[in-house]
């Protein structure tokens, strides 16, 4: 039997119209909770980190270690292994996770104008038009950057990513309803041999997706039976080396029987490719009002395979703190506003588990003492050797990580 696939914009009934799918066409409702929960089970992520693969803002620190990416494939994993049932009624961002090459699958999107969305919302919800607008607002940043992530476009509503785009403002939850069913009894969304080969295909490519992200790396993969192709979208400096790790991680995930790997359009941009490594710091937070200062420093980090981002004052490191959650965190005591102190407090009160670094020029003992009662991890003077930093900010890293381990995080 064939499934529905479901993507809306935020006060378009999709409710109304999910509950009368459910009842006509007794199509069991998988949605994202169910995706993410299902993820999470098999991969040991916390759900709270797998839901931030739907949300348009991505950490900082994600270009170090391409924690989206991964948990993008955890996602499209757990959508490849729900595509084995039928008449399955997937809603939500997971929707796109779908493997476009499975025909018995109908695409269906929802959507009104701006107008009749705030119209429902004031109606259903009793939301003021300003508030409405708020929230659709920031979810179609969510909707267009999930898109960009998943599909390589920037806008939610092309009708090239669907079967069907239904206007629910025009025809109501009931005749959104109508012409889904009407779709579904066509003979081109009907199962058939290559349909369900294509759902073994793409549940082989999610879980090769898969190990490939738990090895650090971040590729585009195929399947076809149990040939795999894995394309390389990224330039890298030595391919050869990469192709043979590739295939080698490749070739141990069970049902691959061969492995290619391929260069991309991507392959020729500007950027080098480069695996995360697990080992390495890579959610380090630099904090100090020394502009020029802090980014040297950086970039000395970054040439050791450090991830960092920069803050250059406290407030703004506190808010970081709650957006991107480093690991780790370097910190000036002399800064303007909120000095290093404060944020030393503050930190160990919210997120005990983050183990901070001071690093200044202007301390005393008292300071020094101070600091360390607070829970710092180190205390070091201006100017620092590169080396001794680089060895405090490694047991710094390791210490927080088993803090994290330790909350089951």
């Amino acid at each position: 039997m064939s499934s529905v696939t479901l993507f809306s914009g935020t006060f378009c009934n999709t409710d109304r119209v999910v509950g009368l799918l459910e009842q006509a066409g007794g199509f069991r409702v998988v949605t994202d909770s169910d995706i993410v929960r299902r993820a999470s089970t098999r991969s040991g992520i916390a759900e709270s980190k797998l839901i931030r693969a739907f949300q348009a803002h991505t950490s900082v620190f994600n270009s170090f270690t391409h924690e989206k990416e991964r948990y993008i494939a955890e996602l499209r994993l757990a959508v490849a292994e729900t595509l084995g049932e039928d008449q399955l009624l997937l809603e939500g961002f997971a929707s796109h996770l779908v493997d476009p090459a499975i025909a018995h699958v109908l695409r269906v999107c929802l959507i009104a104008d701006t107008p009749a969305r705030l119209a429902t919302a004031r109606a259903d919800l009793e939301l003021g038009d300003k508030e409405a607008l708020k929230i659709l607002r920031r979810d179609e940043e969510d909707c267009t950057a999930w898109v960009e992530a998943t599909r390589r476009t920037k806008d939610p509503w092309d009708a090239k990513l669907y079967d069907i785009l239904i206007p629910t403002d025009k025809i109501g939850a009931e005749g959104a309803v109508a012409m889904i069913e009407e779709n579904l009894g066509k003979a081109v969304v009907r199962a058939t041999d290559r349909s369900r080969a294509a759902v073994e295909d793409s549940l082989l490519a999610a879980r090769v997706d898969v190990a490939l992200a738990e090895h650090g790396h971040s590729m585009a993969v195929r399947a076809s039976g149990g040939a795999v192709r894995v394309i390389i979208n990224r330039n890298v400096l030595l391919l050869r080396r990469l192709e043979d790790e590739l295939q080698e991680i490749a070739s141990a995930v069970v049902g691959v029987e061969s492995v290619t790997t391929e260069v991309g359009e991507g392959f020729h941009q500007a950027d080098v490719y480069r695996r995360y490594d697990f080992e390495a710091p890579s959610r380090v937070l630099l904090v100090d009002d020394e502009r020029e200062f802090v980014q040297t420093l950086s970039e000395r980090l970054m040439m050791r395979d450090v991830g960092s981002a920069v803050a250059y004052d406290g407030e703004s490191a506190l808010m970081m703190v709650e957006e991107d959650e480093p690991e780790v965190m370097i910190l000036d005591l002399k800064m303007p506003g909120i000095d290093g102190i404060e944020v030393l407090r503050r930190v160990k009160q919210t997120r005990p588990e983050i183990e901070v670094i001071i690093l200044t020029g202007h301390g005393t003992d008292s300071d020094r003492q101070q600091c360390m009662e607070l829970g710092a991890f180190a205390y070091l003077q201006k100017p620092v050797d590169i080396d001794v930093l680089s060895e405090s900010l490694r047991k710094a890293n390791e210490k927080a990580r088993a803090n994290i381990g330790g909350r089951g995080e």
